[in-house]
């Protein structure tokens, strides 16, 4: 017979060790980045708070030229999106650019920028692709994972 090495682990701490890691410093980031520039300034804050191992931002034309000139220290890769496509568009277009690109299992995700519609069509892409997801945001001691 066959015994259970888990057998004498309360289920809140085996929940803890399997759901609940601490956030690796080389997590990939993706973050959406809006047209609006007061949340710029928390998703740099976000980018250079941890050593991420690939830092990917979804947004438009105006978001990739304008977030590079303000913050020219974040070296990210854009995902250029339009933000009046229809959701599967979006969600095509996400898939595409992150495909093949992601070395991990699951991802960092910040949305604190953005629109609803790029926001869904993210979480469903990434869900799509296979990848579990761990919301981030900035905080004093780094990335803190909600």
């Amino acid at each position: 017979m066959f015994s259970n090495p888990w057998q004498n682990v309360a289920c809140s701490n085996l929940f803890k060790l399997q759901i609940a890691p601490a956030l690796s410093a080389m997590t990939e980031l993706i973050a959406c980045l809006g047209a609006g520039k007061g949340t710029w300034n928390e998703v740099a804050r976000l980018v250079a708070s941890e050593s991420w191992s690939n830092i990917f931002l979804i947004t438009n034309d105006f978001g990739k030229e304008n977030f590079a000139q303000k913050f020219p220290a974040v070296k990210a890769a854009f995902v250029v999106v339009d933000d009046f496509a229809p959701p599967q568009q979006l969600v095509d277009g996400i898939k595409k650019a992150l495909s093949g690109k992601i070395a991990d299992t699951e991802v960092a995700v910040n949305m604190a920028s953005g629109s609803g519609n790029v926001h869904m069509a993210l979480i469903t892409a990434l869900l799509q692709l296979g990848l579990g997801i761990r919301f981030v945001v900035p905080s004093e001691a780094g990335a803190k994972e909600l």
